[in-house]
Parts: structure tokens; C-alpha cells; sequence
């Protein structure tokens, strides 16, 4: 990989950083404009979403963080076969600590047992990086910034849970959605969107619950089921009267996602991770010269 094209992708992965920080996908705003049409004219609800659509044009006018806090930074990406996949890594990581020196990201990496920030994004974990090759010529990078704020009310569940009256059924599973969003409250920034597997194990629960937030919002759930289910935890959720920010009203979510993996049969693990209203995930094709070719939400 010559020099130039390391500078082109490091460029191109800089523009998708800031893009990702600053301005949120189409589908999620429009989602934003839904739940502030549900809400009741002057209601707290209705307040604390129209101070979410301000900030949301502010953040993409002035191209500066929707939110102080800039979250975890995860990246997923597949790349062709041809390409140096470690050096590709080093590209991504350079591409983070220019972001934040631009004030694309904030200074939000700190050492767990130290407390000491080295102001650049870039430690032991951070950026998180999927990396996969595939036999396409081009690269397709996907990014999330996911908030401090939403990560802590992510919740588990190992069924049977007597304390919710949860078996190990997709109704067991919706008791669990649906106690994961009370347990919330308005602390998790909504209203928010749910990405939920039912299944795997601990790690890979967790895992695949963040990559459901990759989906569109108006996306159908291939599987008849699992596509019930999110309409019925959506519905549901949306008249437990949490509302906005949880100051109360009709939009406590603005979407559900549920996948599935296989299980051992000794366990059944319902994974709920929580996104805020800064749903910030997008993503571009790239092409193997390092030029955004597309963007892709």
C-alpha cells in the first residue's frame, strides 16, 4: 500500500468520523420527527424533543458533536482480500487520533485502572475494530459512536427469570425487552432504540445485540417472529409513559431490532444493548484508491 493511498484512506476515514459525529442518518431523524409529532402539544415530552431536533440542526450546521460525550468508537469494516488488513488497522487508529485532535471526537479514552487520558482515542480496546476480509473490490467501512450514557442500562437476562416470570419463549424474551426499558427510565438518553439477541453466549450476545443498531429503522425483520416481536416491544414500550429523556409521553423507543444466534442448550441469554437518541452509525463504500464512493445510511 503506497504512501498516497494510506493518505487517501486516512483522509476518507477522518471525513467518515466526522460525518458519523456530527450529523445523524436520514431514517433516524425522521424517526426523532415521528415521536415528536406523538407527543402532546406543550408537553414535557414534546419540550425535550424539540430540544433534541435543535440540537441534532446545530450539531450538522457548525459539523461539531452531536453530544459531549463521543462514546465508544466502533468500527466495522470488510475489505478486499489484496489489501494488508493489519496495515489497514494502523490506517484506522491514525485516522481516530487526527479525528480527535480536529475536535471530531472528544478526549474520551481513559486507562481503566489509572483514570489517565492520553488525549487520543487510541488504548487498549479503543477503537474497537471488525476487521474482515471479503472478495469485493472495495472497502466498506461502518462506524458507531455509542454513548457512555446508553452502554451503562444495557442489560442481560438468563432464562428462566423468576423475578420477571421469564421463560424461555419469545414471550420470555419480551418480558425481558420490556423490563430492560423500565429499568432505564431516562437515563439511557431517550428516547432509544433497542438491539436485542436472543441466544449465544455472554460475549457473543452482547456483540451481536450492538451490531442490530447497523440495521435502517424502517427495516422488516426477515423472520415472522422476530418481526412481531419488535412491533409488539416498540407498541409496548411506547405506554409504559417514560417518555422523552423520561420526563414522560408517547416515545419512550423509536425502534426495536432483535437477531438470534444458536445457544447451548443449558443456556437461553436475552442480550439488550441501548442506543440514545444520538443514534450515530453510518457508513461508505470506499474504493480500493481510498475515495468515499457512496454513503451508505
Amino acid at each position: 500500500m503506497t504512501p498516497t493511498l494510506q493518505k487517501r484512506l486516512q483522509d476518507s476515514f477522518i471525513e467518515i468520523i466526522r460525518k458519523t459525529s456530527a450529523e445523524l442518518p436520514q431514517d433516524v431523524i425522521d424517526a426523532v420527527v415521528e415521536g415528536l409529532e406523538r407527543e402532546a402539544k406543550e408537553s414535557r415530552g414534546e419540550y425535550a424533543l424539540k430540544i433534541i431536533q435543535k440540537n441534532i440542526e446545530l450539531a450538522k450546521k457548525k459539523s461539531q458533536p452531536l453530544c459531549q460525550d463521543t462514546g465508544s468508537i466502533l468500527f466495522y469494516i470488510h475489505y478486499p482480500r489484496k489489501l494488508d488488513g493489519e496495515l489497514l488497522g494502523k490506517i484506522v487508529r491514525k485516522s481516530v487520533v487526527a479525528a480527535t485532535k480536529k475536535g471530531y471526537l472528544r478526549q474520551n479514552s481513559v486507562d481503566s485502572l489509572t483514570g489517565q487520558n492520553n488525549g487520543t482515542n487510541v488504548g487498549p480496546g479503543t477503537p474497537t475494530l471488525h476487521l474482515e476480509p471479503w472478495k469485493k473490490d472495495h472497502i466498506e467501512v461502518k462506524l458507531m459512536l455509542k454513548g457512555g450514557g446508553c452502554e451503562n442500562v444495557g442489560a442481560q437476562y438468563s432464562l428462566p427469570d423468576s423475578r420477571i416470570g421469564a421463560g424461555r419463549d419469545l414471550n420470555g424474551v419480551k418480558k425481558c425487552i420490556l423490563d430492560a426499558v423500565q429499568q432505564a427510565q431516562g437515563k439511557g438518553c431517550g428516547p432509544g432504540v433497542l438491539g436485542v439477541i436472543v441466544g449465544g453466549d455472554r460475549a457473543t450476545g452482547y456483540l451481536a445485540s450492538k451490531e442490530q443498531f447497523l440495521r435502517r429503522m424502517r427495516d422488516r425483520n426477515p423472520n415472522p417472529g422476530l418481526a412481531k416481536l419488535e412491533e409488539e416491544c416498540l407498541v409496548e414500550a411506547n405506554q409504559l409513559g417514560i417518555g422523552p429523556m423520561g420526563f414522560g409521553g408517547k416515545t419512550t423507543l423509536m425502534g426495536v431490532k432483535i437477531g438470534a444466534l444458536n445457544r447451548l442448550p443449558a443456556s437461553f441469554f436475552v442480550s439488550v444493548s441501548y442506543m440514545c437518541w444520538a443514534y450515530r452509525r453510518q457508513g461508505a463504500k470506499v474504493s480500493v484508491r481510498g475515495e468515499i464512493q457512496k454513503w451508505l445510511y
